[in-house]
C-alpha cells in the first residue's frame, strides 16, 4: 500500500506566522499556486482514494491536487492540533520543546496532548490498513501536526521524549509504503 501524505497550501495565517489550529481559513494566492505546482508533480500519479481534514484549507487543497478524479472522504481525526489560548497568537509564543514532548503529554493553555493527536491518528492509519488492500494508493491531505505524527508513526520510530521532527512547509508531500 502506498500512502501519500500533504499538507495543505499557505492560507494568511501561515504566511504572517500565526497558530491557526481550529481556525478555518482559506488558502492564499500563494497556497492555490503551490497546489497548482504539486499537481502538475502528481498528475501522473493514480489515486484510489483521497482522506482529508474536513478543514476548508485541506479540502481546497485536496479539489485542486484530485478535482473529483479520485473519491474524497473528509475524517475528523485528520484535523489540525486544537492549540488553545495560542491560537491566533504568533508562533513565537509555541513551545515545540512543551508541546511535542510525549513523555510531558502537556495540555498547558488548553492545547490538545501530543499523545491525542497520536492516537487519533494511529487509529486513522489502523482503519486505512483494514479498508484497503495492499496495492492501494491513497492521498491524505491533512494538516503540519497530524503529518508529524503519521510521518512517525509511519516510519515506527518510538513515541517518547521530544518528538518535534522540524518544518513542515505547505504542499510539502511524502510517500511512503506500508
Amino acid at each position: 500500500m502506498r500512502i501519500t501524505l500533504v499538507r495543505h497550501g499557505q492560507t494568511e495565517f501561515n504566511y504572517n506566522n500565526i497558530i491557526q489550529g481550529r481556525s478555518n481559513p482559506l488558502l492564499n494566492d500563494t497556497g492555490r499556486r503551490e497546489c497548482l505546482r504539486l499537481k502538475q508533480v502528481i498528475q501522473d500519479k493514480s489515486y484510489d482514494i483521497c482522506y482529508m481534514s474536513p478543514f476548508i484549507r485541506c479540502v481546497e487543497t485536496a479539489m485542486i491536487l484530485i478535482g473529483d478524479r479520485v473519491k474524497t472522504v473528509p475524517d475528523q481525526r485528520l484535523i489540525e492540533r486544537d492549540m488553545g489560548e495560542l491560537e491566533g497568537r504568533d508562533y513565537g509564543e509555541y513551545n515545540r520543546y512543551l508541546f511535542w514532548d510525549y513523555d510531558l503529554n502537556s495540555s498547558k493553555l488548553g492545547v490538545e496532548p501530543i499523545q491525542d493527536i497520536f492516537k487519533r491518528c494511529q487509529e486513522f492509519l489502523d482503519m486505512i490498513q483494514k479498508n484497503h488492500k495492499e496495492s492501494d494508493s491513497i492521498l491524505i491531505v491533512t494538516h503540519g501536526s497530524p503529518y508529524r505524527a503519521l510521518r512517525i508513526l509511519l516510519l515506527k520510530k518510538p513515541l517518547k521524549g521530544h518528538l518535534y521532527d522540524g518544518s513542515i512547509k505547505n504542499c510539502q508531500l511524502e510517500e511512503y509504503t506500508l
